[in-house]
């Protein structure tokens, strides 16, 4: 049998254009810290490495040649990814303060847990996650 260890990481393209402003969303509203930040000159595309609470968890690549999702939120595929957090009202909050686009607080049915969703720079879909 396979033995999985953990989720090492997950990859999110973002478009050239937008990939500043993706890195800002990513270190300054959420808090990653970048571990490396490569620039792939024979890719013009640049790979930036980010930890959540130290531990290894997101790749943003940037490719000038990206391709829009297929049909949004129900592509096949990556649906969202989500963090888990211990009072999402509270990142409600700071998500607003942000300028980020954030849904309302919703219940889970089978869980009664609360969460939300929001959006990065180029529209992917993230998820806050209550404790």
């Amino acid at each position: 049998m396979l033995q999985l260890q953990a989720i090492h990481h997950v990859a999110i393209l973002t478009s050239s254009n937008l990939y500043a402003e993706s890195k800002r969303f990513y270190t300054e509203v959420l808090g990653f810290t970048v571990l490396a930040e490569h620039f792939r000159e024979e890719r013009n595309s640049y790979k930036l490495d980010l930890a959540l609470n130290g531990k290894y968890q997101v790749e943003l690549f940037s490719f000038p040649d990206h391709r829009e999702r297929a049909s949004f939120p129900e592509a096949k595929g990556l649906r969202h990814l989500a963090f888990a957090v211990t009072d999402v009202e509270e990142g409600y909050a700071w998500l607003t303060k942000k300028s980020v686009k954030v849904e309302e607080i919703r219940v889970d049915e089978h869980t009664g847990k609360r969460f939300l969703f929001f959006y990065d720079p180029n529209g992917q879909p993230l998820e806050l996650y209550e404790l």
